[in-house]
């Protein structure tokens, strides 16, 4: 099974071209993400064909679970199509299916003198039922931001101010007055993350305000551990503090593998940049694998 090997901010995944494969790829993700006896990455990417798009994009966490959403993900696939001349070089635009639905990524230049790969994050939502979280008997109509935005919760001693936003996936921002290296994610993440108000688990941020332009954060994903950055945990920390009112319309979020750039406006969708690049390509040997 060929394989590529690509990185966004850090953010590392292995790619396969799965039109003509049939495979367990939980089974698959679980042996190539792991760092130690396999390639090493934060999740599988499975580039396919489409009926509706131009690609289809399918993800897995080390652990084996399909998330939702992945934004670095979805940059380095199309970095791979580019890289590959899978399509016309001189789109300036790239539809692919999702579980979420079409995304559309936006190219600034074209060939050698592509500068940026932008995508469509959808529009984030607030509801508890979209996030979702298990609201307490008579809180069932929480459908509007406000309830979702310092949503106090306890853990580790500590009451925790998190702002809840599903950009498809469950994010649990945390915005904190200290430096984010400072911050005890291994410890924090994995009880918030474990609380039995979050059904699917919460991927959990913790951010500081460096100026109205300028985050800093880290991520705890579910299904990965911590990762050097994540692309729909950026967008979620762009959009809380935004409704806030820490940042305007464009921020970098300063994250441990580099910086994304996101967009938004306080409504609609969310857009998500950043770098996206190949780091080798090889070939996994198993001899499981059934092409058709």
């Amino acid at each position: 099974m060929n394989f590529t090997k690509l990185q966004g901010a850090g953010n590392d995944f292995i790619l396969v071209e799965a039109s003509n494969i049939n495979r367990d790829w939980p089974g698959v993700a679980r042996a190539v993400c792991d760092r130690h006896f396999g390639v090493g990455g934060d999740g599988l990417l499975l580039l396919l064909p489409s009926e509706v798009a131009h690609f289809r994009m399918r993800i897995f966490n080390p652990d084996g679970t399909e998330p939702e959403a992945c934004g670095n993900g979805l940059r380095c696939l199309i970095r791979y199509i580019l890289d590959r001349q899978l399509i016309n070089p001189r789109v300036q635009e790239v539809l692919v299916e999702t579980a979420l639905g079409i995304r559309k990524a936006r190219l600034h230049g074209t060939g050698t003198g592509l500068s940026a790969i932008q995508v469509g994050m959808g529009s984030p939502e607030f509801g508890a039922k979209d996030i979702p979280v298990k609201v307490k008997a008579g809180q069932g109509n929480l459908i509007n931001i406000k309830p979702m935005l310092r949503y106090t919760v306890a853990v580790a001693g500590k009451e925790l101010e998190l702002d809840l936003v599903s950009m498809g996936n469950p994010h649990a921002v945390y915005f904190s007055q200290e430096p984010v290296a400072d911050f005890p994610l291994s410890q924090i993440a994995p009880e918030v993350q474990g609380l039995p108000v979050f059904p699917r688990g919460m991927n959990f941020e913790v951010a500081r305000v460096l100026g109205r332009k300028l985050l800093e954060a880290r991520v705890r994903e579910r299904g990965a551990g911590e990762t050097l950055a994540c692309g729909s945990g950026a967008c979620a920390i762009a959009v809380a503090a935004r409704l806030r009112g820490y940042i305007d319309n464009k921020v970098d979020i300063k994250l441990p593998g580099g910086i994304l750039n996101v967009e938004w406006g306080g409504v609609g969708e969310v857009l998500l940049g950043g770098p996206a690049e190949t780091v080798f390509t090889g070939e996994w040997k198993d001899e499981t694998i059934k092409t058709d």
